[in-house]
């Protein structure tokens, strides 16, 4: 079986390669890989070259996050990709140039071959544990809220099921809690009203509290938040803001907690 793979991959190479008087070595780029020494068990790898002068290095979309110089070209199929087990990325010791920065493990593009969607994990950490993320990047390449499109989850239907963007989502469809929900705490110190200068990644603390000055100056009606500065909680009705009554427990009730 080994020997019938080798010539199986050597004439794809000769295939692959023309008339070209100088042939390339096959075991460069199809690989028999005995899985434990002396097993008779073979995994197959597939590798390409660095080549620095490629096309399609061109092209921010490719280039993006790798060096050329230490990444391999880009491997294609031209057919569908079908397994009956399962996709996988891993890390490894050394991430330069695995994934794009160490972090993105799946893109796929649309039809303008810009617009993507971009799974990536560990490139944050947030409340004391690393973050895995995903969403629909666009055309821009910065990080403000233009750059971001919609991310739906839930079905492919209008006006329907969750959308989520950079700094909002809308629920088309119901929410059920099976446990607590918390208002938004915010004070002065949490609103800024001009919009920082530079990356919004780099600014984000600043430009998270210009987000909550957009979010308040543009509320609609029903919009409910906890002002922390007067421990009041407030609702926009009819275009204005109100404060809801609250009144203490009866003595009847006690909670444990």
């Amino acid at each position: 079986m080994k020997q019938l793979l080798a010539l199986f991959f050597f004439l794809l190479s000769i295939l692959a390669n023309g008339q070209s008087e100088k042939q390339p070595d096959p075991s460069n780029y199809f690989r028999l890989i005995e899985g434990k020494d002396g097993s008779g068990k073979y995994r197959m790898e597939l590798n390409s070259d660095i080549d620095t002068t490629w096309d399609k290095w061109k092209i921010r979309g490719y280039n993006f996050g790798f060096n050329a110089q230490h990444t391999p070209m880009y491997s294609t199929i031209n057919g569908i990709l079908s397994t009956p087990y399962m996709v996988q990325v891993r890390g490894n010791n050394n991430e330069t140039n695995k994934k794009r920065w160490g972090y993105h493990v799946f893109e796929g593009y649309a039809k303008d071959d810009k617009s993507r969607i971009t799974m990536l994990v560990n490139k944050h950490e947030e409340n004391g544990k690393p973050v895995a993320e995903m969403y629909y990047y666009g055309t821009e390449y910065n990080h403000s809220a233009l750059a971001y499109n919609w991310f739906r989850i839930g079905s492919d239907v209008r006006n329907h099921s969750f959308l989520f963007s950079r700094d909002m989502a809308i629920f088309y469809g119901s929410l059920k809690l099976t446990n607590t929900i918390t208002l938004g705490k915010i004070g002065a110190d949490d609103i800024r009203k001009d919009k920082p200068q530079g990356d919004d990644e780099k600014n984000f603390e600043e430009s998270a509290k210009h987000v909550n000055y957009n979010s308040l100056k543009n509320a609609e009606d029903g919009t409910i938040f906890y002002d922390k500065d007067r421990n009041i909680v407030v609702i926009k009705i009819d275009g204005e803001w109100r404060k809801l009554l609250t009144e203490p427990l009866p003595d009847t009730v006690k909670y444990g907690f």
